[in-house]
C-alpha cells in the first residue's frame, strides 16, 4: 500500500510538471516577444548608453641590479635577491603614478596640465605575482590617447628610475599597442543577459498568473479541485454554424 501511495504522489507531481510545460508552451509567443524586447533593450543599452573605453598596456621587466651583475654568472639567484626585486617592484608601482612622472608625460605629449588628476586615476599598475614584471595600463575614451600615454608613461618612468636610483635595471618588454575595440563593451554578452532576464520575467509572470487563475477549464480541473469524479460531459452542439 505504501508503494502505491508513493507512486501515486510521484505521478501527481509529474503531471503537474507536464501541465507547467504546457502552460509555458501555450504562452510561448508572449515569452518569445518579451525575450526579444529585452534583447533589443540590451543592445540599445550598450550601443547608446555605455561610453566606450579603451585600454592599452605596456610591460616592464625589473632585471638584476648592478651589484648583482658583479656576481659570478654561474651563481644562482637567491631568495633574498628575489624578495629585494619584488620590493622594488612595489616601489616602482607607486613611482609610476607620482606627480613628477605624470607631469612629464603631459608635457611630452603636449597635454593640458589640468588633466593630471584624471590621468592619474586612469592609470593601473599591476605587479605580476611571483615575478619581476610590471604592467602599466592606461584607460581613455580615445584609443590613440590610451596608446600614446601608456607608451610615454613607460619611457618617462624608466628615465626617472635611472635618475633617482642611478641604475639601469628596468626594461620595456612589450610596448603598448593601439586598441581596436573598447574593453568595456560586449554586445553579445549583454544581449544574452538581457534576453535571459526577459525570459525569466515572462515565465515567472505566467506562473504567478496561473497560481491565481481558479477558472475551471476541463473535467480534470473539476476532479482535481473538488475530488469528485466527472460522470458525463455535455458536448458542444453546432446550431446554424454556431456553437451552443
Amino acid at each position: 500500500m505504501n508503494i502505491v501511495r508513493i507512486r501515486g504522489e510521484n505521478m501527481e507531481e509529474e503531471i503537474d510538471l507536464k501541465e507547467l510545460f504546457k502552460m509555458f508552451w501555450k504562452y510561448k509567443v508572449i515569452i518569445i516577444l518579451i525575450t526579444v524586447i529585452f534583447a533589443i533593450i540590451g543592445f540599445c543599452y550598450t550601443e547608446y548608453y555605455v561610453v566606450p573605453k579603451y585600454k592599452s598596456t605596456t610591460t616592464l621587466l625589473l632585471a638584476q641590479n648592478s651589484a648583482q651583475d658583479t656576481q659570478d654568472a654561474t651563481n644562482e639567484i637567491t631568495q633574498t635577491d628575489i624578495n629585494l626585486n619584488q620590493k622594488l617592484v612595489s616601489t616602482y608601482s607607486i613611482l609610476v603614478k607620482s606627480k613628477s612622472v605624470i607631469n612629464q608625460v603631459l608635457e611630452n605629449l603636449s597635454m593640458d596640465k589640468g588633466l593630471e588628476e584624471e590621468l592619474k586615476n586612469s592609470i593601473t599598475v599591476k605587479a605580476v605575482e611571483d615575478t619581476q614584471v610590471i604592467e602599466i595600463t592606461y584607460v581613455n575614451e580615445n584609443p590613440v590617447i590610451a596608446y600614446k600615454v601608456a607608451n610615454e608613461l613607460a619611457n618617462v618612468f624608466c628615465e626617472k628610475v635611472k635618475e633617482i636610483y642611478n641604475i639601469s635595471n628596468i626594461y620595456i618588454v612589450d610596448k603598448a599597442e593601439l586598441p581596436e575595440e573598447p574593453y568595456n563593451i560586449n554586445h553579445m554578452k549583454t544581449i544574452l543577459i538581457f534576453a535571459f532576464i526577459g525570459a525569466g520575467i515572462s515565465c515567472m509572470g505566467i506562473f504567478i498568473f496561473s497560481l491565481f487563475d481558479t477558472t475551471v477549464k476541463t473535467a480534470e480541473d473539476v476532479e482535481k479541485n473538488t475530488g469528485l469524479i466527472v460522470l458525463a460531459q455535455v458536448p458542444e452542439i453546432k446550431v446554424g454554424g454556431k456553437k451552443k
